[in-house]
């Protein structure tokens, strides 16, 4: 299977985005997150990035803040972007939390309680 520029795009968007919410952004709201995966569609103009939250399981007030800290910040984000990629246009960002890693405490907590009975 070919390795598709949309693909190379998000790998880079990732690693920087990563990169500039942990140095760059002064908002105590995004201090805890990570940036967890990057869709980014075809013609290279939206980007769905998501994160998590790593301060344990997060509730939906937190989740909340997260979100809105992170649409705060996404006009900066942009710009960085726009400084440090040599892209025509930097994709529009939408954060999204991420609940993969939710999903996956839940199965393994699941599979321990399975074991713990037998």
């Amino acid at each position: 299977m070919e390795y598709k520029r949309s693909d190379r795009v998000a790998d880079v968007l990732q690693k920087e985005i990563a990169d500039i919410v942990f140095r760059r952004v002064k908002d105590p709201r995004v201090a805890n997150i990570t940036v967890t995966g990057i869709d980014v569609t075809p013609d290279l103009k939206q980007a769905r990035v998501f994160f998590c939250v790593m301060t344990g399981a997060a509730d939906e007030k937190t989740k909340e803040e997260v979100s809105s800290g992170l649409d705060n910040a996404k006009g900066f984000i942009r710009q960085e972007l726009g400084k440090r990629l040599r892209m025509r246009y930097v994709p529009q960002l939408d954060f999204h939390y991420d609940t993969s890693f939710e999903y996956g405490d839940k199965i393994e907590r699941l599979l321990k309680d399975l074991h713990k009975n037998e």
